[in-house]
């Protein structure tokens, strides 16, 4: 039943220069920054987002959301986006099916994750096993 409202979706965020990912009931909206209008475009997708979920009367889960700027030239004053006037928080790393991304697409606090997990995970070094015959 989901498809069906997401289709609308497909549609009324194709008419912004945006990239979109789709997975189960999760949206992420993906844009390259070259240049301050980039920044409204985004800004544009978010609000057109949140009124269609308005109109389909969904919610946006903010304390689910978060803005990950991607890349080498990563700026050092990021833009404050927001839904609904409530602003999305800036982050540094962002876990996405299972996979920990960073800033700078290292690979290391994904793998730290999983060893941490790991380690926490009981298993036996050693079993003692007695028979009598």
């Amino acid at each position: 039943m989901f498809l069906v409202y997401v289709n609308d979706l497909i549609v009324l965020l194709s008419q912004y220069n945006i990239k979109l990912k789709l997975f189960a009931d999760d949206v992420k909206l993906y844009v390259k920054i070259v240049n301050n209008i980039d920044y409204v475009v985004l800004q544009e997708a978010l609000s057109a987002l949140a009124a269609w979920a308005d109109e389909w009367q969904l919610s946006v889960s903010i304390d689910k959301c978060g803005v990950l700027y991607v890349g080498k030239g990563v700026c050092s004053a990021p833009q404050q986006f927001k839904v609904h006037d409530s602003p999305l928080p800036i982050v540094s790393s962002y876990r996405d099916l299972g996979i920990t991304i960073t800033s700078d697409l290292a690979p290391s606090m994904h793998t730290n994750n999983i060893v941490k997990k790991s380690n926490l995970i009981n298993v036996p070094t050693s079993m003692l096993c007695i028979t009598e015959y």
